[in-house]
């Protein structure tokens, strides 16, 4: 019974303190802990994080982000330099945690074939490893040193995180659940990127098999984690402008993050088609689907995504499967078949300068909640 008790005092101080904090208060606390001028951190996202946007984000007082899925340790470290050699601002890299491998049968790859070869491609050939060792580029995070290393699709193994800790290298963990969000704190994360269904990519999921089901808004996401977990929450998906900022910081984040805000930016050099799409891009214009990785992720909706509905092999053999037809949209300009990552909110992404971006937002955000 005093053990409930003590429970429910430490739940009740909890809350008590989220609500007594006002969101600026809030927010300035975070920038202080991890080196900020503004709350407001670079989406880690893989192949749309050139070291210019990063150093762009963290110049106007923000923190810069790397996606490292698909880097090895020696282009992690090359990053890590390059951004160095134009900002010595704050900045996270992020990997994957990796999944279990994929079980696969011969009719699913044949369907796959089959889908492929209707839009006249050949299926990529899919091998069991692809990816850049995981413990090499955790090594390669360590050695960097930026000032957090981030995770996703689950969490870091312990081992790593004692080096981390060693190293004075923070962890934010990706969450997608309030059971996901108290298992990061058991796990010793130092802040949880809160990521709503909204948001734009690959959907954190812990598990791939619940990513559909663990589809919370960011908004009812927020106060619930806060109340549950005493750690700071970076807001992510579906903001990008200052109502949005204001909104999150008021329901209990930290700071927020953003990606899809981003990619219209001369910095990201997002292909041009792309980047057009993004403006005409309204929230019902996007698709939760596996068509290009086999994990969750929000994107532009087009043939291919219709298409391949629930056909898709698991990740990361559908990522390796459709390499090919990824290719053939970039060189001809297929937006029908091109990926496409978009948040919700994607038509209020400008191109603009990200120092604007990050700027502005802020400036909007503070003016409401001043």
């Amino acid at each position: 019974m005093a053990h409930l008790i003590a429970g429910e005092v430490a739940h009740s101080l909890r809350l008590w303190w989220s609500v007594a904090m006002s969101p600026r208060t809030r927010s300035f606390a975070f920038c202080t802990k991890f080196g900020l001028q503004i709350p407001i951190v670079m989406g880690p996202m893989a192949g749309s994080s050139p070291p210019a946007l990063a150093a762009e984000v963290a110049n106007a007082g923000g923190m810069g982000g790397c996606g490292a899925l698909l880097m090895d340790g020696p282009r992690i470290a090359n990053w890590a330099a390059l951004f160095r050699q134009c900002s010595d601002g704050a900045f996270q890299i992020n990997t994957w945690i990796p999944d279990p491998k994929p079980t696969l049968h011969s009719a699913d790859l044949d369907r796959i074939a089959a889908l492929l070869a209707a839009q006249g491609v050949q299926m990529g050939a899919v091998a069991q490893s692809s990816l850049p060792d995981f413990n090499a580029q955790c090594d390669a995070i360590i050695a960097a040193r930026p000032t957090a290393a981030s995770s996703i699709m689950g969490l870091y193994p312990p081992g790593v995180v004692t080096r981390m800790q060693a190293a004075g290298i923070k962890w934010f963990a990706a969450v997608t659940s309030v059971s996901e969000a108290r298992a990061a704190y058991e796990a010793g994360a130092d802040a949880l990127v809160v990521s709503g269904v909204e948001a734009g990519g690959h959907r954190g999921a812990f598990d791939s098999s619940l990513a559909e089901r663990q589809g919370g808004t960011l908004f009812a996401l927020i106060p619930i984690i806060a109340d549950a977990v005493p750690l700071p929450i970076i807001a992510a998906g579906g903001i990008a402008d200052g109502r949005g900022v204001a909104a999150a910081l008021t329901l209990g984040a930290s700071a927020v993050q953003i990606g899809t805000a981003l990619l219209r930016t001369p910095e990201a050099g997002t292909p041009a088609l792309w980047a057009d799409a993004l403006a005409r891009t309204m929230p019902e214009d996007t698709v939760m689907t596996r068509a290009y990785s086999g994990r969750l992720a929000r994107a532009v909706r087009n043939a291919w995504t219709d298409t391949i509905d629930d056909a898709a092999l698991p990740y990361p053999a559908q990522r390796q499967a459709v390499a090919p037809l990824r290719d053939r949209a970039l060189t001809t300009g297929d937006t029908s078949i091109m990926q496409m990552w978009a948040g919700q909110a994607a038509s209020l992404a400008r191109t603009e300068p990200a120092s604007h971006v990050v700027g502005r937002l802020w400036v909007e955000a503070d003016a409401l909640l001043a």
